[in-house]
């Protein structure tokens, strides 16, 4: 088995592996089926509420990560004997800038609903849960732990175990009719959950926290590595979910509708993310052997991305609504207009996906951020300007158009704009009719 367009990528490697992320895919397929179930319920109202409340504090939550995660990685190869160092400094300083964080997320909610032109009912309660769950994933340095000794397989069993158990609780929710609160709750007992899960594994492994140990250096020098990945952070999660916090203002129900075309659209944004971490190693390495074939590799990947995305969204574009229906029933009128715009952006995340491997593998981290964050702000000042006039619609085109310009920023850098100018030839096919041509 060969992937189409991408020569060197053979079946051999793809089984490897699909056979360790096959029960990662598995446990991503569940909790989106739940989560439509969910959606469906609750009607466009609560699960609004829900949406918004998840969305603001996953935005305030993108500083609690401190952005560690690949240094503590990078850190316990580089020194394996001061790992319980390491990872005791890691865990205080996330669980201590999660703890402030819960109050802060609260108060800017309070602010926020003060000033909202259609507040509804409070949601103090929710966004305090929501909160909540995220001090709980403080733990996730245990992940990264197992992760640098390139045993990944534990950490992904137990988040199977945790995401099946946390489909039965949310199907018994959904069985005994319990309110809006009860699903907040749930979020915040998937994540204490899988908290308790990873401590669970790393003990079973011999290892034990109450030898992991806090020192002040440590952490300077954590802190001061990744600053900039914590605002990097933050602009990203601005970019994927200030659209849904902008929305309250004109009321629960639209946030809902929104999010309700936005749940089908993204649900398989991990597909890109799995393809290109599969085969980047082997474009990594025609990089430091050939250039030609480097570059060559990277447009097949472009081009496999565009052979996947456009014909999905050509698809879901003549019929979102039939789709919204199929799903959702009929609560929520109006979401299929939304999703038919909203699928287009799945096309430049995939090519802004394939692209930000290729920043990073030729060192251009700041042109990363920088892009993100150029998306971020013109994602915040459309919606601005059409939500107001359009609602959820005028979100949707805002993502759309946000997506497009962050993805297509490297086009302005003179060192990217070759790659820029690659991904374009994709998109528009180009690339494609010129090998059917040689062909």
């Amino acid at each position: 088995m060969k992937i189409p367009g991408i020569k060197g990528f053979d079946e051999a490697a793809f089984q490897k592996y699909f056979k360790n992320t096959s029960w990662l895919m598995f446990g991503k397929m569940l909790s989106m089926v739940v989560g439509f179930m969910i959606a469906r319920y609750l009607g466009p109202a609560s699960f609004g509420d829900l949406s918004f409340a998840d969305a603001l504090t996953a935005i305030v939550a993108a500083v609690g990560t401190l952005g560690l995660d690949s240094f503590i990685i990078r850190e316990i190869i580089k020194e394996p004997h001061k790992k319980n160092e390491i990872l005791g400094t890691s865990l205080a300083m996330r669980m201590g800038v999660n703890l402030v964080l819960i109050p802060i997320s609260i108060g800017l909610y309070v602010i926020f609903h003060q000033f909202s032109e259609k507040p509804g009912a409070p949601l103090t309660m929710i966004v305090a849960l929501l909160s909540l769950a995220t001090f709980f994933k403080s733990f996730n340095v245990i992940d990264s732990y197992f992760q640098s000794q390139v045993q990944a397989k534990y950490v992904v069993k137990i988040q199977n175990i945790s995401v099946i158990l946390s489909a039965v609780v949310k199907l018994l929710l959904l069985w005994f009719n319990m309110p809006l609160i009860y699903f907040a709750a749930a979020i915040t007992f998937d994540a204490l959950m899988l908290a308790v899960g990873l401590i669970w594994m790393y003990h079973k492994r011999g290892f034990y926290m109450r030898l992991w140990t806090f020192n002040f250096s440590r952490a300077k020098s954590l802190l001061k590595l990744s600053f900039p990945l914590i605002l990097s952070a933050v602009m990203v999660s601005i970019y994927m979910k200030i659209d849904q916090v902008m929305l309250k203002s004109v009321g629960s129900a639209e946030v809902g509708i929104y999010s309700a075309a936005a749940k089908i659209s993204e649900a398989w944004y991990f597909i890109p993310l799995a393809i290109v971490t599969s085969v980047f190693p082997a474009i990594i390495n025609a990089r430091q052997t050939d250039l030609e074939r480097y570059q060559k590799r990277l447009k097949n990947l472009y081009d496999l991305l565009i052979f996947m995305s456009l014909p999905v969204a050509i698809v879901i574009s003549f019929f979102g609504n039939e789709i919204i229906h199929l799903i959702y029933d009929n609560r929520f009128e109006g979401a299929g207009t939304m999703l038919s715009i909203h699928i287009w952006s799945g096309i430049f995340v995939f090519l802004g996906v394939a692209s930000s491997q290729y920043l990073l593998a030729e060192g251009y981290t700041k042109i990363s951020f920088q892009r993100t964050a150029f998306g971020a702000v013109i994602n915040i000042l459309l919606n601005l300007w059409l939500i107001p006039l359009y609602g959820g619609v005028g979100a949707s085109i805002a993502t759309l158009i946000a997506c497009i310009v962050s993805t297509f920023y490297i086009l302005f850098i003179a060192k990217t704009r070759q790659q820029g100018i690659m991904m374009l030839k994709s998109l528009f096919l180009i690339s494609a009719l010129q090998k059917i041509k040689s062909h």
